[in-house]
């Protein structure tokens, strides 16, 4: 007889309750079966020791684990004859029930229930030769990403490519054929979207859609016309005469990026120059920013007198001025006095070893900025034939495609809290620093796609009054870069450009430009609401960005230059 943890004494029959009641096993477990499995635990890590296995979890000795590698976070369970296969990698709290069938490469956030009987087969057979049996022709693999939070009923069969979304639940005897959503309760077969269970991450109604082209088109053209008469009256909104500098919306202290979206945004309506200054003051000012030993650009102070000189790359405020600033003197004609010596300093090897001591899985938006202003330096230097341009560029993109994730085309890893925002915005800095900057082809792009296309349908951020620039941005861009490779999904594509571009065009302030923020109508964030410089030259960029998508752009009459310019800015022998 055992006794649990009730008192009351159990039939000999059910000596094996943890095999299918797994998670009682650290709650009821004698302390002879705990050093027994703690011991079975070891063994198993001792054939695979690329292998982890977190705090207080349970694999039963009735499973088959004939992994190449798991990795099990804490509190998670494995019940009697699962069978597993491949790569597994479980975030904490993580349960696999009886009989379920794991194979292939496969990934689970934390918090992710699997019920009993349910297969995922991260794998396929191909058919590429007819005359040959099935079981020897090759096999593909793509791999299946499951969210945090997803509760996955029995008897649900998960196809080879799938991704199911954070805080989603596939009901019992689904076959899971495409992505599900985040937040969304999806059955039957195949499994289709019966109703969420985050209400508020349902998609968006588009508000247009690819028919009402010409109608655009029209919209357009007025609004080229429109902003283009009021391009003076923004630019002297923000010329501050008592400092003589520029800054971002009346009432800021002047700034370095604000002179630098001042010539962006005259680049961009004027085709000329701010008018504050001469085009000789405007480069003469901004070459004499840089500081002559580290390249690197320091911020200004009250007064409009540039701060502490940055004598390395310690100062995460200076990162975007390597970028601001460079095309800003691009789009005048000029370039930097100096080459951004911190970054040829580090060569190939302190440029891998900064990427990997960046916070990627943690804070992948705070990591992309340094990606891209290292990526930006190498252009610059590059140009001007540092000795170690070349090394830096292999190191730069040796990294890249050795660290870049398969399943999503994206580096680092989402947060629960905030879906795919930061990984999707981090994946716009640093593509834009490094492929796209030097026109090179991204590693995944149509997995790209599949990622970015899921993340524009969270209202949290794209319902009309929730948008910013860099998170629409980060959205355009990228489709735009990996749309462009061929056909995949562009009717999807469209649908998203052409609800985000009509959005846009509602944002413009008469007078003022864009705020970075549209307008919620609840004060939530007046200083990012506030029209100003940075708010007008990014969605100035976003507007012909998607009108691009839909193949509208013609109706402009202007194309983005400096830093968001869609050609590629320099080329590398890699």
């Amino acid at each position: 007889m055992s006794e649990t943890r009730t008192g009351i004494e159990t039939n000999p029959f059910d000596r094996d309750h943890y095999d299918y009641s797994s998670w009682f096993f650290w709650v009821e477990a004698s302390e002879e079966q705990k050093a027994e499995q703690l011991a079975q635990q070891e063994q198993f890590l001792r054939s695979r020791p690329d292998s982890s296995i977190g705090e207080r979890c349970f694999i039963s000795p009735l499973a088959a684990i004939q992994v190449e590698t798991l990795t099990l976070g804490r509190s998670s369970y494995i019940s009697g004859h699962a069978y597993l296969t491949g790569t597994l990698l479980t975030g904490p709290n993580c349960t696999i029930n009886p009989f379920c069938v794991i194979r292939g490469n496969i990934r689970l956030g934390h918090s992710v229930r699997i019920g009993a009987h349910t297969s995922m087969l991260a794998f396929n057979h191909t058919i590429t030769d007819p005359d040959l049996p099935v079981f020897k022709q090759p096999t593909s693999q793509r791999g299946i990403t499951i969210g945090d939070d997803v509760w996955i009923g029995s008897h649900v069969m998960v196809l080879d490519g799938i991704t199911i979304g954070d805080r989603a639940v596939v009901g019992a005897g689904s076959i899971v054929t495409k992505d599900v959503p985040a937040g969304a309760i999806v059955a039957g077969n195949p499994a289709t979207v019966r109703k969420w269970r985050v209400p508020e991450l349902a998609p968006l109604t588009a508000a247009s859609s690819p028919a009402d082209e010409p109608a655009l088109a029209e919209q357009l053209r007025a609004f080229d016309q429109m902003v283009r008469e009021q391009a003076e009256e923004v630019l002297a909104r923000s010329w501050d005469a008592a400092t003589g500098r520029y800054v971002d919306a009346p009432g800021h202290p002047p700034s370095v990026r604000a002179h630098c979206d001042a010539v962006e945004v005259a680049a961009y309506l004027t085709g000329d120059v701010p008018s504050q200054l001469s085009r000789e003051e405007h480069v003469a000012w901004l070459r004499g920013l840089q500081d002559p030993v580290s390249g690197m650009i320091a911020e200004l102070d009250a007064s409009g007198r540039p701060g502490p000189t940055v004598t390395d790359l310690s100062v995460d405020d200076a990162h975007y001025h390597v970028l601001c600033v460079g095309y800003a003197l691009e789009v005048l004609g000029a370039g930097f006095a100096h080459p951004i010596h911190a970054v040829d300093r580090l060569a190939a090897d302190g440029l891998v070893e900064l990427l990997d001591s960046l916070p990627w899985r943690g804070s992948p938006w705070r990591s992309s900025n340094v990606a891209d202003m290292l990526g930006t330096a190498l252009l610059w230097n590059t140009r001007a034939g540092t000795p170690h341009s070349a090394a830096t560029a292999a190191g730069l993109f040796g990294w890249l495609h050795t660290h870049v994730d398969p399943r999503t085309g994206m580096w680092g890893a989402d947060d629960p809290r905030s879906g795919r925002l930061e990984t999707v915005n981090g994946f716009y800095r640093t593509s834009r620093g490094s492929f796209a900057q030097f026109g090179l082809p991204l590693p995944h792009p149509e997995r790209v796609v599949d990622t970015v296309l899921a993340h524009a349908q969270d209202a949290r951020y794209f319902s009309p009054d929730r948008q910013n620039a860099c998170n629409v941005l980060d959205v355009a861009h990228p489709l735009w870069l990996a749309g462009r490779t061929g056909a995949y999904r562009q009717h999807e594509i469209r649908q998203v450009a052409t609800r985000l571009l009509s959005d846009a065009l509602g944002h413009w302030r008469p007078g003022e430009g864009f705020g970075f923020a549209a307008e919620s109508g609840t004060g939530r964030d007046p200083l990012a609401e506030t029209p100003g410089l940075r708010g007008t030259e990014m969605w100035l960029a976003i507007v012909w960005y998607l009108a691009d998508l839909i193949g509208v752009g013609r109706s402009l009459n202007y194309r983005p230059s400096g830093i968001h310019r869609p050609e590629p800015a320099g080329s590398l022998a890699l």
